[in-house]
């Protein structure tokens, strides 16, 4: 998500809006590094309701994107159009999960201390410390749904491989379900070089926040904001330098140098495609044709859905409403599929493994 989006949102909001911390023991890192304790923020809507068997069957696990935490669901853009009264996940009928992802928010991250000294930390580190918040924090055994967006749709890929009998639903927004290459991996390299090479950076250790790498931070705003967005506010090639140097201010003060490599490393250990078969619950998958992260032109999805037992990919058109990646930002854009997605939960060989480009049905 965009570091705008990052704003703490207004406190309870929703139903039984709660924030909590769960602290691992003994978390080991999947390079095989063990921290004696992690520890694992988390914010959860609503209430658990159990059934006639005493299982809770209303949980809902909703994954943010790489710069995000939980509570960037609560902007007004996501928040009421998701969880709000008569919304799809309405919490006042679900108990929606908000996890902050390892290395983020309130979770154990290098800015705690460790700085570099922080183990290395991959996707399936996340996701595993995701998995410990759901089952030992909160004690729960299966989750209705897991929904993502950016790099939360990536994690919700590995949930389904990982955990297969975990959810009944997986809804993945703005993610492809392979392994980060091509120009999407040039980019976050650049960034990574970026702050590798700040003089103040110091291998890590500094004392004070470098602020060279800061002027490269922009290039995550160029990758996730669609072409029209960016046309539309830098018409001249003066609002152009004037842009930029707005979006380069905005990350002052904002942005730990170690946290940001962190993040953008992140992504190596990540290639769900391999093992799509292992995923049961019913899939639905929804991107945007005007996402430079996750291009439609690299024709993933509808091999993905091929491997899939039961899978839907939409593909929103580009519209005046549309933002690049950065329409997972606007929930009306997409909302009106996961409304769907949850009204018909039971699979089916009518629709199974299907694709729908721009002549789809529109997003509501």
């Amino acid at each position: 998500m965009l570091a705008t989006a990052t704003a703490q949102a207004a406190p309870a909001a929703f139903p039984n809006q709660t924030e909590a911390d769960y602290v691992a023991k003994d978390f080991r890192f999947s390079s095989g590094v063990t921290l004696p304790e992690v520890k694992l923020h988390y914010t959860t809507l609503g209430t658990p309701h159990t059934n006639a068997q005493g299982e809770v069957d209303n949980a809902v696990l909703v994954l943010h994107g790489t710069t995000g935490t939980g509570k960037s669901f609560l902007i007004p853009s996501l928040g009421p159009e998701l969880f709000g009264p008569g919304a799809p996940l309405d919490a006042q009928r679900y108990f929606v999960i908000l996890p902050d992802g390892l290395g983020r928010g309130g979770s154990s991250k290098p800015s705690d201390g460790l700085k570099a000294d922080f183990p290395r930390y991959g996707y399936g580190d996340v996701v595993e410390g995701q998995y410990r918040v759901v089952t030992e924090g909160l004690g729960l055994k299966h989750l209705r749904m897991v929904l993502g967006t950016s790099m939360g749709g990536m994690q919700a890929w590995m949930w389904g491989e990982r955990y297969p009998a975990a959810m009944d639903l997986i809804m993945a927004v703005a993610s492809q379900p392979i392994a980060v290459s091509g120009r999407n991996a040039l980019w976050r390299r650049l960034l990574i070089e970026g702050i590798r090479n700040d003089p103040d950076w110091q291998g890590g250790a500094y004392t004070e926040q470098p602020k060279h790498f800061q002027k490269i931070l922009p290039i995550f705003n160029i990758m996730t904001e669609s072409v029209l967005g960016l046309q539309k506010q830098a018409p001249t090639h003066a609002d152009a330098n004037r842009l930029y140097d707005t979006i380069a201010d905005g990350f002052s003060g904002k942005a730990d140098a170690n946290d940001w490599l962190y993040w953008f490393d992140s992504t190596f250990d990540y290639d769900p495609y391999p093992g799509l078969d292992r995923i049961t619950a019913k899939v639905l998958a929804v991107n945007f044709a005007d996402d430079e992260l996750n291009p439609p032109q690299l024709d993933v999805m509808n091999p993905a859905m091929a491997r899939l037992k039961d899978g839907r990919f939409v593909l929103v058109p580009t519209s005046a409403e549309t933002h690049g990646h950065q329409s997972l930002r606007f929930a009306k854009l997409w909302k009106g599929y996961l409304a769907e997605f949850l009204a018909s939960p039971k699979a089916t060989t009518e629709g199974a493994n299907s694709a729908e480009g721009p002549g789809g049905a529109p997003a509501r």
